[in-house]
């Protein structure tokens, strides 16, 4: 098969000069899923049949760290005597917009193999400080040549990716061996849902040369705590497997300025109500955040509040699905007053937020609409939680003997 040929080519290449590749094709890992235990007990025996390099397709996906390699010249010298047509594709590491870098410099983003009528992509992964891999979209610069490759078919580069890092496994399939990821279902589930927001660098500095940031120590000490408290829930609620987002002012935070609002003064985050579980109190209890109130019920408007260190709270907002909006609710202690603010539904991206991979909603932009209105770029100190959000409507009373359920201080 020309596709194997290929393929043993590129492994012989890339080994000849020492670089550490994975196999993250899809289409492959689904293959090698399904035989992954017949794979593992018999790793050298011959292959009678080519299954899995020879599937119909025009490439084959693999995966490099970047901080593993460096020496392009010489691995390009060779691909071209082993008759492979090469293309590197280079852009600016998009953290720089935050800062006044006039380098110029751009980093490999993606590597493009081709021999006969196969190709190789192979996709640079950076490590980044929140402890996670990250690559970034593939943009071909104009003199580029757009028939090198079907570039619409390839799996990664549509948008920039995030990732856990994964352990690898060592195999050998079609008498090949090529490292993998060493849970490919749990890979092939992260690939579905890894599309990766930047943070609004360059807005970011825009909004701080209108409104000069807070760096009073006041602000600098909240700041702080919000992030160890923003850690801590992170920990905690993804060792339950909860899928939570940034919501509110943290939403506000990281979209308008890439930082916490100093002067917002807790940590906001929403967990459909579909993703509820039981032991979310006693979870946050165990992590020293003990529960401040707990308002509604599982069945309508149900918020948490935690207390963190010092005046810190971490609120956690539970959301609603309806046919064409979701919502959450809030609830006045003293009235028994019920709220209801609504949101136009929404996906969920990762981002990079004060050095933590966390959800956001990839709508961000509507998302802070619904909530803050069309200003929401001017920073607005005083705000009433029942009558400042664009989005907010009454939605009735709690029933008076419901009380002692729906609404508890502690």
């Amino acid at each position: 098969s020309v596709k194997q040929h290929v393929v043993r080519k590129f492994l012989g290449l890339i080994s000849s000069h020492n670089i550490p590749v994975y196999l993250i094709d899809p289409l492959i890992l689904g293959l090698v899923d399904k035989d992954i235990e017949q794979i593992k007990s018999s790793p050298g025996s011959p292959s009678l049949e080519c299954k899995y390099f020879c599937a119909p397709r025009d490439f084959t996906t693999f995966a490099l760290l970047d901080k593993t390699w460096k020496h392009e010249v010489g691995l390009f010298r060779t691909a071209e005597k082993m008759g492979f047509q090469w293309l590197k594709i280079i852009n600016k590491d998009p953290r720089l917009d935050g800062m006044d870098d006039l380098s110029g410099i751009e980093i490999p983003l993606h590597y493009i193999f081709k021999l006969a009528s196969h190709a190789i992509h192979l996709v640079v992964f950076y490590e980044r400080s929140g402890n996670y891999l990250w690559h970034g979209p593939l943009r071909l610069k104009q003199h580029m040549d757009r028939k090198f490759v079907p570039f619409r078919k390839l799996h990664f580069g549509r948008y920039p990716g995030a990732y856990e890092k994964p352990e690898l496994l060592l195999i050998s399939i079609d008498d090949l061996k090529v490292q993998i990821p060493k849970n490919p279902s749990s890979f092939l589930e992260e690939m579905s849902r890894s599309r990766f927001l930047e943070c609004r660098y360059r807005e970011a500095r825009a909004f701080f040369q209108l409104y000069p940031d807070d760096v009073s120590l006041d602000a600098v000490e909240f700041r702080k705590k919000a992030k160890s408290l923003l850690h801590l829930a992170a920990l905690t609620l993804n060792n339950l497997g909860v899928k939570f987002w940034l919501s509110s002012g943290t939403c506000l935070g990281w979209y308008r300025q890439c930082n916490v609002i100093p002067h917002s003064k807790d940590v906001d985050l929403g967990i459909f109500i579909r993703d509820y579980k039981a032991d979310i109190i006693p979870a946050f209890q165990k992590a020293g955040l003990p529960l401040k109130h707990k308002f509604g019920k599982i069945g309508d408007s149900l918020e948490l509040s935690f207390q963190g260190e010092d005046d810190v709270k971490l609120d956690i907002f539970f959301f609603y699905e309806e046919d064409d909006h979701v919502w959450n609710g809030g609830t006045q202690a003293k009235s028994g007053k019920k709220f209801k603010y609504l949101f136009p539904k929404f996906t969920l991206c990762w981002t990079e937020f004060i050095e933590l991979k966390v959800h956001v909603p990839c709508e961000t932009l509507q998302y802070v609409e619904a909530n803050y209105g069309p200003d929401w770029k001017i920073p607005v100190k005083t705000w009433d939680w029942k009558s400042s959000p664009s989005n907010v409507q009454y939605n009735g009373v709690w029933p008076i003997d419901e009380w002692d359920d729906v609404i508890q201080i502690y």
